[in-house]
């Protein structure tokens, strides 16, 4: 009984002793880690030197500046000069050729113009289409159509106006207001009766003045 407690207490004390040895093993190895860590900081900032922070100067702001505000007077200005443009009054009765086939030109134009134009020599480059619009929404509309396509050089456009069938009294009411308005912008040459196959008598083919 007595030897049996003697080796218990032997095998305890070498457990004691393992797990001891075990810890410092650790201990030492921890250690090791830390130093070395601490060796490879030293040796960046021995290779990297003193370091200064970058003194910035006088920056540029390459932003791009805002539109410059447009005054709501000047828009006023600029929507009432396109509708005194374009008169609803102007008597056009004795510019028009309606010789089967609508169509007007600029007296400086030959009549050849008339009839390439018919013909399609010129690419149809553009459309403003004015059905369901106000007799003072479709004139803006058009008077801006029109400079625009000038502005990007655009020569011949189509304008859509539409026959009038669903009009009081099936009058073409808003087509005789667009040919009033068209023999009124300078920028207009000439224009037609567009084909059946373009419109017919709700459309008309434009030729305008080149930019």
């Amino acid at each position: 009984m007595k030897a049996k407690s003697l080796q218990d207490l032997g095998m305890l004390k070498k457990t004691i002793e393992q797990q001891a040895q075990k810890e410092a093993e650790e201990k030492k190895a921890k250690e090791l880690t830390l130093k070395k860590s601490q060796a490879e900081k030293n040796l960046f900032k021995k290779a990297v030197g003193h370091i200064q922070p970058i003194q910035h100067g006088a920056r540029v702001d390459l932003s791009p500046d805002p539109p410059k505000p447009k005054a709501q007077q000047q828009l006023l200005d600029e929507q009432s000069a396109l509708r005194e443009s374009m008169s609803d009054e102007f008597d056009v009765s004795t510019l028009l050729d309606t010789d089967g086939d609508l169509s007007y030109s600029q007296t400086s134009i030959g009549a050849n113009v008339i009839k390439k134009l018919r013909k399609g020599d010129w690419s149809l480059q553009g459309q403003i289409d004015l059905h369901g619009l106000r007799s003072d929404e479709a004139r803006e509309a058009l008077s801006q159509f029109i400079k625009d396509s000038v502005r990007k050089g655009v020569r011949c456009v189509r304008v859509v106006h539409g026959k009038g069938l669903g009009s009081p009294g099936k009058t073409p009411v808003l087509k005789n207001k667009v040919l009033r308005w068209l023999i009124q912008k300078n920028e207009v040459l000439a224009f037609v009766q567009a084909k059946p196959a373009e419109g017919g008598a709700g459309a008309l083919l434009v030729l305008l003045r080149g930019g």
